[in-house]
């Protein structure tokens, strides 16, 4: 059940985070270049995949519990920093391209830098499920 519950989170995690990341990385430079549609399109992916995007914690508590890992300092880490990019991506990036889409100036910019804090913290859950920092199974 392990190995079905952690292919599971990864597969969740590539296919629900995957297109955020690209989605929320390029609708900076369409609304800049006021290619309105794919703005939109990105906006709407961006949103859709959020919601989706639930599966992976959900799933990855679900396979740390079947690990027995829960209590691990990694793991804890990982679960603040998911915490924070979802904060970031419904409290911040989300609004902030609603506010663009909605004609506000200078948005943009400071969209690809939330943007951005987002991808890296993200980056950051990905090295530590692959090191696992004082796992005795950890690389």
């Amino acid at each position: 059940m392990t190995k079905l519950l952690l292919s599971v989170h990864v597969i969740a995690a590539i296919l629900a985070v995957g297109p955020i990341a690209v989605a929320a990385s390029l609708f900076p430079r369409f609304a800049r270049e006021s290619a309105t549609g794919v703005a939109v399109f990105l906006h709407r992916t961006c949103r859709t995949y959020a919601v989706l995007g639930v599966a992976v914690p959900v799933f990855g508590v679900a396979t740390g519990a079947s690990l027995g890992v829960l209590g691990d300092a990694w793991l804890l880490v990982s679960v603040v920093l998911t915490a924070a990019a979802a904060g970031v991506l419904a409290l911040s990036i989300l609004p902030a391209q609603r506010r663009v889409l909605d004609g506000a100036t200078g948005a943009a910019k400071r969209l690809a830098m939330t943007t951005g804090v987002f991808n890296l913290l993200w980056a950051v859950v990905v090295v530590l499920m692959i090191v696992r920092p004082g796992s005795t199974t950890g690389a």
